[in-house]
């Protein structure tokens, strides 16, 4: 078994509106548009945060890469959304709306976890709280519908990545619908969601409908029934459901909490079905519970979220279907991740680095923290069940290049102005996973384990931190860089394998304190 492999993300024909060249910021006005020259959009981007045109920021680096296929992409942000007004001031997509409540999920930025109102917001200019709706994603979608009932309207983020099927909804204490359902969207993209994007903008340039875009990875979607050739499996033949056991009270002394044997119940025992590891799994789609028969069974709840969080490797996740209703959610196999050519790609895109002059001088909290960061790599294989970063970018490690990391470094201290020789942080989810991975391509495509470093590191992890250090060695030469911090969470599991490592960053890298992932 190998990893599917995709079409290269910048090997497509450019659209033809490539023409009117790159935008030195992606317009947010009708005025902003005429200056380009544009008489409309082609694709119309709506965020819950400020417009920060820097790679940190994904409605930017979405943007930038629409723009680099030939679209023109327009940016509504922060839209009052009492209100259809603010959804149309950039007149009709001639393609679609793409939605996200922002980096954040919106019900995290705007509470809480005592479930009390935020006073401010990282990700509004000076912090100001109150510019994004409850459920960003659902009220966007509302209003883009309200607006252009015709167009075509597509969910992504952290905020619908998440929600993508039945799901437990802390601020309510239910079980609510996906929110591709809730939001009333056409599509939803889970995941980065380059190749998605991309793939959809071409495909509907083409001509054919929001309606034909059925089987691309990292999407969700409803169907009317199972297509032909697909082979169902249900999925209480992989994981058998079974009863909960009790949670320990932490606050009970000691001897009255010893740990007892692992249960053996039904409820831990996951059956394989040989027969089906050695049929083909691509055209394999796993059944759920349906919407209504987990949202009041806890039993059933976990028994889905179990089996969806089985499904997160690209070499052999399999699609799920659950029943919503009278419709069908079906959820296509996570994204094939970036290759190292694409991932500098993305990154060299010509970003401005700064707020949409609409701000003026304001500040921008989140803008900020990051301004003179620079992001290495993507995902993580820690496997953390209190993490959503497996679920969302996937545990295949996606790295840039050191040529493309170096050449993001010279940017910032040669255009940035308030940049004063400090590199605040070198990482990603996870610092130190900067081009690790499974020694075997195939054992990485075929494996099915949850972690790569629990119970203990597995022995076919590639733990070499060789390539890392050499990119501190080279980044922290550079002329003008006095210091370069890494703020980024990192493993101290997989950091003793390396103890050069170790020594590497103690000496020249820690600003005070460690953080630990």
């Amino acid at each position: 078994m190998t990893m599917p492999t995709e079409p290269y993300l910048f090997g497509y024909r450019k659209y033809w509106a490539q023409r009117f060249g790159t935008a030195p910021v992606l317009p947010m006005t009708r005025a902003e548009m005429e200056v380009l020259g544009w008489d409309s959009c082609d694709v119309i981007l709506v965020t819950g945060d400020a417009y920060i045109d820097h790679p940190s920021f994904g409605m930017a680096l979405i943007g930038r890469l629409l723009e680099a296929q030939g679209f023109r992409v327009g940016i509504i942000s922060q839209p009052d959304w009492t209100s259809a007004a603010d959804f149309s001031k950039l007149g009709r997509p001639n393609l679609f709306f793409g939605v996200t409540g922002g980096n954040m999920d919106s019900m995290v930025n705007r509470y809480t976890s005592d479930k009390k109102i935020r006073s401010n917001d990282a990700y509004t200019a000076n912090g100001e709280a109150g510019k994004r709706p409850d459920r960003a994603v659902n009220v966007y979608s509302h209003r883009c519908r309200e607006a252009y009932k015709d167009v075509p309207i597509i969910i992504g983020g952290i905020e619908a990545s998440l929600r993508r099927i039945a799901h437990y909804d802390y601020w309510s204490d239910t079980v609510r619908k996906s929110v591709l359902l809730d939001a009333k969207a056409d599509l939803l993209v889970y995941g980065n969601a380059e190749r998605q994007v991309v793939e959809i903008a071409h495909r509907l340039a083409q001509g054919e409908t929001i309606a034909d875009l059925k089987g691309i990875r990292g999407t969700v979607h409803f169907v009317k029934q199972i297509p032909a050739g697909w082979q169902l499996k249900d999925s209480t033949d992989i994981d058998k459901p079974g009863a909960l056991n009790p949670q320990i009270d932490p606050y009970q002394e000691a001897p009255a909490c010893d740990l007892k044997p692992e249960p053996t119940g039904d409820g831990q025992v996951v059956l394989f079905d040989r027969q089906l590891l050695r049929n083909q799994r691509a055209q394999t789609v796993i059944r759920l519970p349906a919407y209504e028969a987990v949202k009041d069974d806890p039993i059933l709840y976990a028994h889905a979220s179990r089996v969806m969080h089985g499904e997160t490797n690209p070499g052999n996740a399999r699609a799920l279907i659950q029943q919503h209703g009278t419709r069908q959610l079906w959820v296509n196999p996570p994204p094939i991740p970036l290759s190292t050519k694409e991932m500098d790609g993305v990154f060299d895109l010509p970003y401005s680095r700064v707020p949409h002059k609409e701000y003026g001088n304001a500040n921008v909290p989140a803008f900020e923290m990051i301004q003179h960061s620079v992001n290495i790599m993507r995902g993580c294989f820690g496997g953390c069940t209190f993490c959503s970063i497996t679920e969302h970018e996937g545990r295949i490690i996606q790295s840039r290049s050191e040529d493309s990391i170096i050449k993001e470094i010279e940017a910032i201290r040669d255009t940035s102005p308030n940049f004063t020789g400090h590199i605040s942080d070198l990482g990603g989810p996870t610092a130190n996973m900067y081009r690790l991975a499974c020694k075997d391509p195939k054992i990485e495509a075929a494996c099915r384990k949850p972690s790569c470093v629990f119970p203990g590191i597995c022995p076919n992890l590639n733990t070499d931190h060789t390539p890392l250090i050499k990119l501190y060695r080279r980044a922290r030469a550079l002329p003008g860089i006095k210091k370069i911090f890494i703020a980024s969470g990192f493993r101290y599991d997989l950091a003793v394998e390396s103890l050069e490592y170790v020594k590497e960053l103690v000496t020249h890298h820690v600003g005070g304190y460690l953080k630990i992932a």
